[in-house]
């Protein structure tokens, strides 16, 4: 009840479908099934303003089955039949799903999935139902050990400078002994601009972890440049002049880099959602601050209620490899084509070869001094 007239609440408000689906957590087909008869009845958005309790009144009419929840429980005998034989394969490890389509295919139960669950969450024991629960328990990382890399998505920025929307996303990389992270929002997922981002990383930490877990660099997120072959060649020079071992995720497999990954919504909500800014080199910058003085000083659970910021300098600071004497120079890689004519183009520019490399393909090394 509660739910479906917050949905027709924001719908009458004038919220779009993508909006709704953001912000409630509910799929856009789910939003269509419940104001659909609203727009019946010929309610429109913005439309007279109605109460809250005028709402629950339409929805009690419209959908009598959530005020009722009797009107839910009609095939709940059909399904008590095979009460045993469900507890049985709950105790078993069986998924619930499983046992539905056991029943419905072996047995003949008429009930949908959803009266099945709605039947178990009722009449069977917890301790039966937890026997299907599976907790995946990570080994805790030593102090200095690991570091956890991913792009999120942060939301559009108009660029004040430009007029043009820009999608902006944000490089995270969190060090999982202490949590505390790293945020640096960028417009452009290139080779540069991942090579930029472990450099201010390491700078902004004062050292650099044993091992980096990045996204499976064959996975792609965002433009597909990012996760080029190209790039494991730049990505290997920076892990050679860091001392660092580059460690891929799986594939699919985001309990590898869990880390990361749970805190995406937290800086997207805290950092970005509602603020301007003038400038990419502003929103950087006050990303910083925003990671030293909200993020790190945040009480975390996993910590046991410490801020992320103080474990880190009790513990894990001194426990990071020391930063190279020389600064890390940054370099992409191209390839480009030798033409008949015994040149080959490297950003628009082009450059001479010796003649008998002629249909060769060579690999191009690119630095701010030096192609």
């Amino acid at each position: 009840m509660i739910d479906v007239t917050e949905i027709l609440v924001h719908w009458h408000a004038g919220r779009s479908l993508n909006e709704m689906s953001g912000s409630l957590g509910v799929d856009r087909k789910t939003i269509r099934k419940y104001i659909g008869p609203a727009v019946a009845a010929g309610i429109v958005p913005g439309g007279p303003a109605r109460s809250e309790a005028e709402w629950q009144d339409l929805v009690r009419e419209w959908f009598p089955e959530l005020a009722d929840t009797r009107l839910r429980q009609v095939t709940w005998p059909a399904i008590a039949v095979h009460h045993d034989y469900i507890a049985e394969q709950l105790r078993a490890g069986v998924r619930m799903s499983t046992v539905h389509q056991r029943l419905r295919d072996e047995h003949g139960l008429a009930a949908s999935v959803a009266s099945f669950r709605r039947y178990v969450a009722a009449n069977v024991p917890e301790e039966v139902r937890r026997s299907q629960v599976r907790v995946w328990s990570p080994r805790q990382a030593e102090a200095g050990e690991q570091a956890q890399i991913d792009y999120g998505l942060l939301g559009r920025w108009l660029d004040p400078v430009t007029g043009k929307l820009c999608s902006v996303w944000a490089f995270v990389m969190v060090l999982v002994c202490s949590r505390h992270m790293f945020v640096r929002p960028v417009l452009k997922m290139d080779q540069r601009a991942w090579t930029e981002c472990h450099v201010a990383a390491f700078e902004f930490f004062g050292g650099v972890p044993a091992r980096l877990v990045p996204d499976n660099l064959k996975t792609g997120a965002g433009k597909p440049d990012l996760y080029d072959p190209k790039l494991n060649r730049s990505y290997a020079e920076l892990a050679a002049h860091y001392g660092c071992l580059v460690d891929p995720a799986r594939a699919l497999k985001p309990r590898d880099k869990a880390r990361v990954e749970r805190p995406m919504p937290y800086v997207r909500d805290s950092f970005w959602r509602g603020r301007e800014f003038a400038s990419l080199g502003q929103m950087q910058a006050e990303a910083v601050r925003w990671t030293a003085e909200v993020a790190g000083r945040r009480p975390c659970r996993p910590l046991e209620g410490a801020a992320p910021a103080a474990v880190f300098t009790a513990v894990e600071r001194g426990a990071l490899r020391p930063l190279p004497a020389g600064p890390f120079v940054l370099a992409t890689w191209a390839t480009a084509k030798i033409g008949p004519d015994i040149h080959a183009q490297v950003e628009k520019v082009l450059y001479s070869v010796p003649w008998r490399h002629i249909g060769k393909t060579a690999d191009v090394r690119i630095t701010g001094t030096t192609v």
